[in-house]
């Protein structure tokens, strides 16, 4: 009987994890491993697998020494803990030592860094896909099938994402370490009011619409432009001559929080205590309506030698299943041999049409294609259901 691959999930018991674990059972991956602080939410995880064999294991990724015993006969690891940006390459290395691959829902380029400057993983045979979530991941992997579709060569992209549903601590602490990390060589994560012109960054190339309306997001919002390392690479991949990234927020609480957090850091706030807040003001943003999150791109360029656009909107109840469901399809990846060893952003190395098919069957969120340079099976210039 051939051995049942051995999948740790790193906080199985948070909100991309318990997302996780179901997507990995979905795709035929059962027998898991649930790691977390809470052994009573772990067990409560567990017993939902019909076939009972998962088991749980208390795991602190900031215990190195329990973290090592998590990942001790592991074939691979997915990483669904943070704070992103104090963690590092802290759990794709305890993978590593113990002879497993790593998949990490976020990571970004300090996670590199660190990989790379003790030596590629790929030496070992073992590969690390980091970036493999919604934002970063699906960011990137979409716009690369969307220039698949129909268009002869794109030379623009405008990007709207956005949404309203609850801040996990995770991401509230992730944001206020992005405002001075999680970009390459110690920089930000991005560049408010940047963009891409002439096929390079150009500062303060775009302005904040506080209070306005977005096709996609119901009700007002305030739409901030927002270049990330992430969103560069794209540029280049694709060939672009222009990017416009814009971060949307429907709910007026965060957004008026949003613009205090850098001068509350630099006079010194408690990050933690910022944290909090930001969490209660998602929550009172959220209070009496439907939690929802957006990922709209346009493309801009010609099909057959004339102008053409290729749109792509993606609705989904929440961003943390959307994370969930790419960072299984990494695992996934994996497990089959389709990524190569070495360090990997989780765009360079899943296939885009793998990811979208997922999507349209898994239930995940609703994509939606528009534009003149649709596929042969879906009528020009008319809205169509992926």
């Amino acid at each position: 009987m051939t051995k049942r691959p051995l999948i740790g999930v790193l906080g199985a018991s948070g909100a991309v994890g318990r997302a996780a674990v179901r997507e990995l059972r979905a795709l035929g991956h059962g027998g898991l491993r649930l790691g977390g602080r809470t052994p009573s939410a772990l067990r409560a995880i567990a017993e939902q697998d019909p076939h009972g064999r998962d088991e749980t294991v208390r795991a602190d990724a900031e215990t190195p020494g329990g973290l090592s015993a998590f990942a001790d006969g592991c074939d691979v690891v997915l990483n669904c803990v943070g704070p992103t940006y104090r963690l590092r390459a802290t759990v794709a290395s305890a993978a590593l030592a113990a002879g497993a691959h790593c998949v990490d829902v976020a990571g970004d380029d300090p996670a590199a860094e660190d990989l790379l400057k003790d030596g590629d993983p790929g030496q070992d045979g073992r590969s690390v896909v980091l970036s493999a979530g919604a934002l970063p991941g699906l960011s990137s992997l979409l716009p690369r099938w969307l220039a698949r579709q129909g268009l002869d060569r794109p030379t623009g992209l405008t990007a709207h994402c956005g949404g309203l549903e609850t801040c996990s601590p995770t991401v509230a602490q992730d944001l206020m370490l992005s405002l001075t990390s999680g970009g390459a060589d110690g920089a930000a994560y991005g560049e408010p009011l940047a963009a891409v012109r002439g096929g390079r960054r150009v500062t303060r190339a775009s302005r904040t619409a506080e209070d306005t309306e977005r096709a996609g997001f119901p009700g007002r919002v305030a739409v901030q432009p927002y270049l990330s390392g992430e969103s560069e690479r794209l540029a280049n991949d694709l060939g672009l001559d222009r990017l416009d990234w814009y971060n949307v927020h429907p709910g007026a609480q965060v957004r008026s929080l949003l613009s205090l957090l850098p001068g509350h850091l630099a006079e010194g706030a408690d990050p933690d205590e910022l944290a909090r807040r930001l969490i209660l003001a998602a929550d009172l943003d959220l209070a009496g309506r439907k939690p929802y999150y957006v990922m709209d791109f346009e493309l801009a360029g010609a099909a057959s030698g004339r102008p053409a656009t290729a749109g792509l909107t993606l609705r989904a109840a929440s961003s943390y299943r959307l994370t969930a469901a790419v960072g299984a399809l990494a695992v996934d990846a994996v497990l089959n041999a389709v990524v190569p060893p070495g360090v990997h952003l989780a765009c360079d190395v899943l296939d885009p049409d793998t990811v979208v098919r997922h999507l349209r069957t898994g239930g995940a969120g609703e994509l939606r294609l528009t534009g003149t340079a649709a596929p042969a099976d879906t009528e020009p210039d008319e809205e169509g259901v992926l």
